[in-house]
């Protein structure tokens, strides 16, 4: 059975990103960029950590 996966790349402007795509590959996430691979895997494990415990709420507009 898939799984969900982070992948990272390198965008058209040489920036690294990183999306989550869910086990049906359909893109459910896309990142920031940033200046090195190091940092986008750091913001992918950011977001393995945080996202847990984040709570849900109502954007303000």
């Amino acid at each position: 059975m898939p799984e969900p996966v982070f992948e990272w790349y390198k965008d058209k402007a040489g920036k690294y990103r990183f999306r989550l795509k869910a086990a049906n590959e359909e893109i459910i996430a896309v990142s920031e960029g940033y200046a090195s691979k190091e940092g986008c895997v750091g913001g992918i494990e950011s977001v393995k950590k945080n996202a847990p415990i984040a709570k849900i709420v109502e954007a303000k507009e």
